[in-house]
């Protein structure tokens, strides 16, 4: 086990557990917006920036979500130096995206309650460029249907061309861990729109409510080796 210091108090944790993950074991409130259990770890947003101080004096700011424990590591989450850089990052991202309301509620919590207008460049802009929809599609499905375009403040997450990918599936897996909810799908009827595309939905043999989309179950079967009848019913019927 490795022992290291958080805002003074001594703990431990196994080889290889990030920062981030031995706070929240031990209740230590660090905020992020890019993280996700499920997902690995990107380091966007800068929200879980803590500051590591050296015996010897000096230190420096690093993510959290990426610097694992050391042996005698000591770490600080709400030094004067986190609190003022981690509410300038949080005020940029505001600016990106001011309406929305993760955001709003992340960027309260540090006192600000109105974006820099001199920064805002797009006012209805909900994506935060976190990337946790790329890597759900990427990790979690295995399809990669989606990824960064652009640079600077014309960086955006899109399908190869802004067109519709054939290799999408309409899972809806990169709605479901968007925290800005800035991705949406519509389901009607026997129909899902995602992705500048639509897709047929598989019915519940039971109850005849559509559950999944036809693409989804076929590269599932595919993949998993999932027999066709195991699709026949719902989560909720079967």
């Amino acid at each position: 086990m490795i022992e290291f210091t958080i805002d003074g108090k001594k703990f431990s944790a196994p080889e290889g557990t990030t920062i981030l993950q031995a706070a929240r074991q031990h209740n230590i409130y660090i905020p992020t917006l890019c993280h996700n259990d499920s997902l690995s770890d990107y380091g966007a947003c800068r929200v879980c920036l803590v500051e590591l101080r050296w015996p010897k004096g000096g230190g420096k700011l690093v993510t959290s979500c990426l610097y694992p424990v050391s042996e005698g590591l000591d770490v600080y989450t709400r030094s004067e130096w986190v609190l003022k850089t981690r509410r300038g990052v949080v005020e940029l991202i505001l600016a990106r995206s001011p309406k929305s309301e993760p955001v709003k509620k992340l960027a309260a919590e540090m006192g600000i309650t109105e974006p820099n207008p001199r920064f805002v460049q797009d006012p209805d802009n909900h994506c935060v460029l976190c990337g946790m929809c790329i890597r759900a599609c990427e990790e979690v499905v295995g399809v990669s249907a989606i990824n960064f375009s652009g640079h600077g403040v014309t960086r955006k997450v899109c399908t190869p061309f802004n067109e519709a990918n054939p290799v999408c599936i309409g899972c809806g897996a990169c709605s479901y861990v968007c925290p800005t909810n800035v991705i949406k799908f519509e389901d009607s009827g026997s129909t899902r729109k995602i992705w500048e595309r639509e897709f047929q939905m598989r019915k519940c043999e039971q109850c005849g409510d559509s559950f999944m989309p036809k693409a989804q179950v076929e590269f599932m079967k595919k993949k998993l080796n999932i027999p066709d009848e195991f699709f026949n019913k719902c989560p909720d019927c079967r």
